[in-house]
């Protein structure tokens, strides 16, 4: 399993087994306006938009439906703006759709800047063209982009969301997954940021993803423009459909799981898949005082159904639409915690590294001294006493 490319995109599907529970906007300009827009207006427009933002001069955009791209760019102090037309996609009576690449980056949070293609509507105007909206089509379409966002920061922590979206309990989720993440991983220093649309289906249309493809997920991190350069921003995305149903201690094992997957570039990283999903558990629910029928649930049924699984889980495992999701996670964290048993914290960390430069097989033998095969059969004898069935 050593050398797995990992998707860009890690779940943070703790929250699925951890059950707690108590199209874009298009203006209507005047539809008697020419709408013979030529590459050179649309490049002129963007460099209008571009130059508003960069001089923090919202007057600008004052007489476009953009002009919230300013005030966002401010409180999220946006850094290294490009916007560059690619390729006309569409016409109507009133518009023009195009594709244009984008670039930007968050000061402070951001050491690398994102780049990705955007839908974008423009109109008809005086001078040429005007944008007029931004996001839909089957692209990514950012969320600080796309409409006016309320932003929340610390010193460690980003937080930004659709306009009217009460920030509060996932900024103090996200600041509170600070201290847990570093307790285990101490050099870590926290540039955590947080995205939170307006709803599942937003979450979707930030990713660029399919319909329903994250419903069911709490929360994602992933590079904002699905990169998986090693030096690519990392963001955590929240379904908030998915996190407001969970109990306080459920939504902040999440906030902590995802957090450890940021500092430990989990999304680019090559380690399988159950090490880098069992690892974030195993921060996220160090200090969790749960009992394992909680933690465990789900793989222990597993289990008394059917059996040890013949396998660490992969990439089928841990696929969105599975229907033993939860049991995945489980599997995966109990995984470290018999690891832990055997070589301490400490020694899951080293583990966790030297798989990461030099492959699951060689960190095996070198910090546990076992194989991947002893390592399964270690974690088939967990399971098989959990679910009390015999030897």
């Amino acid at each position: 399993m050593a050398g797995l490319v990992v998707s860009v995109l890690v779940i943070g599907a703790a929250v699925v087994w951890l059950v707690l529970r108590d199209d874009a906007y298009v203006a209507t300009p005047d539809r008697t306006a020419d709408t013979a827009i030529g590459p050179a207006a649309l490049d002129e427009a963007l460099d209008r938009v571009e130059g508003a933002v960069r001089a923090g001069d919202a007057a600008a955009l004052a007489d476009t439906e953009v002009g919230y791209l300013v005030t966002n760019a401010e409180r999220l102090r946006v850094r290294d703006l490009d916007l560059r037309y690619v390729e006309q996609t569409g016409r109507t009576a009133d518009a023009v759709r195009a594709t244009v690449d984008v670039t930007w980056r968050f000061a402070g949070f951001d050491a690398e800047p994102a780049r990705t293609e955007v839908a974008m509507t423009f109109r008809p105007d005086e001078d040429g063209a005007a944008l007029a909206a931004v996001g839909g089509g089957d692209g990514r379409s950012p969320l600080w982009l796309t409409g006016p966002v309320e932003v929340r920061r610390t010193d460690h922590v980003l937080v930004l969301g659709a306009e009217g979206t009460d920030l509060r309990p996932v900024a103090a989720r996200a600041e509170a997954a600070v201290p847990v993440v570093r307790r285990v991983i101490e050099a870590w220093r926290p540039r955590l940021v947080v995205e939170v649309p307006e709803s599942a289906a937003g979450l979707g249309d930030v990713l660029g993803a399919e319909d329903g493809q994250y419903d069911g997920v709490a929360a994602v991190t992933a590079a904002p423009d699905g990169s998986t350069a090693p030096d690519a921003p990392l963001h955590v995305f929240v379904n908030p459909e998915v996190l407001g149903t969970l109990r306080s201690r459920g939504a902040q094992v999440v906030l902590s799981h995802e957090a450890t997957h940021v500092a430990t570039r989990a999304p680019v990283s090559t380690q399988p898949l159950w090490l880098l999903e069992g690892f974030a558990d195993y921060v996220a629910l160090r200090d969790v005082d749960l009992p394992l029928s909680t933690t465990a649930g789900q793989v222990i049924e597993q289990v008394r159904a059917d059996g040890p699984p013949p396998a660490l889980p992969g990439p089928v495992e841990f696929e969105t639409g599975t229907t033993h999701l939860g049991a995945a996670y489980e599997a995966a964290w109990l995984a470290c915690v018999v690891l832990a048993d055997r070589v301490g914290e400490r020694g899951v960390v080293d583990l966790y590294r030297t798989a990461g430069s030099d492959g699951l097989d060689a960190a095996l033998q070198e910090v546990a001294g076992w194989t991947e095969t002893e390592l399964t059969q270690a974690w088939w004898a967990r399971l098989t006493e959990l679910a009390g069935l015999p030897d």
